[in-house]
């Protein structure tokens, strides 16, 4: 197969797999979607979706977030790790989104990104997922996924993003993304990695890593 007939086939098996695609965090607007992903930095999306109804009870808006203190907010996402670091992120965007955007979440990369512990694929997920603006947020999965399918070279999470976003097409890439991360968890984990279950990877793999 040419890259061409292999991203076909990609797009086509996901397709198969997935005509629904489950959203992975749980949210009910922009805003709890920004919260949930940014705690889902290094920790499970399952760990987060049991932590964030202990949050957004108390606060599901900037306005009853900023009313909370930081080590309130840290006590109730700990088990999510990294707390120190997003508690302040939290309590810091939330006021921002008051003063600036009349406590909304921006609809651009780039307001996103200037946000306190929002980073490129935080920004990426919630412009992709809350807006539907065309993303490719790359995770573990998607990253591993690239390079078992010869895709990418897996250097690194931004040049596998780059190459997403080079070889499928624009209009794919919401679903795709998802898609991918879905396909990862079930039939391509990092362990316990069972090749007869991986129909992409048996078809389309790198030589060396299928042999």
């Amino acid at each position: 197969m040419n890259k061409k007939e292999k991203v076909t086939f990609v797009i086509n098996t996901l397709k198969e797999l997935y005509p629904e695609i489950p959203i992975p965090l749980d949210h009910k607007d922009p805003y709890t979607l920004l919260i949930a992903v940014l705690l889902s930095a290094q920790c499970t999306d399952v760990r987060v979706n049991q932590i964030t109804p202990l949050l957004f009870a108390k606060a599901d808006n900037p306005y009853d977030m900023v009313k909370m203190s930081v080590e309130e907010i840290k006590e109730i996402i700990r088990p999510c790790g990294l707390s120190p670091m997003k508690s302040k992120g939290i309590h810091g965007l939330s006021c921002i989104l008051i003063d600036k955007y009349n406590g909304e979440v921006p609809q651009s990369f780039e307001a996103l990104e200037a946000l306190p512990a929002v980073g490129h694929k935080t920004a990426s997920v919630v412009m992709s997922q809350a807006f539907g603006v065309p993303a490719f947020p790359v995770d573990t999965h998607i990253h591993r996924l690239m390079y078992r399918w010869g895709l990418s070279n897996g250097k690194n999470v931004l040049q596998t993003e780059k190459d997403a976003k080079r070889i499928f097409p624009k209009d794919c890439w919401n679903d795709l993304h998802l898609q991918i991360i879905w396909y990862g968890r079930e039939y391509s984990p990092a362990r316990g990695w069972n090749l007869e279950k991986d129909i992409i990877s048996k078809t389309i793999g790198r030589k060396e890593l299928i042999k």
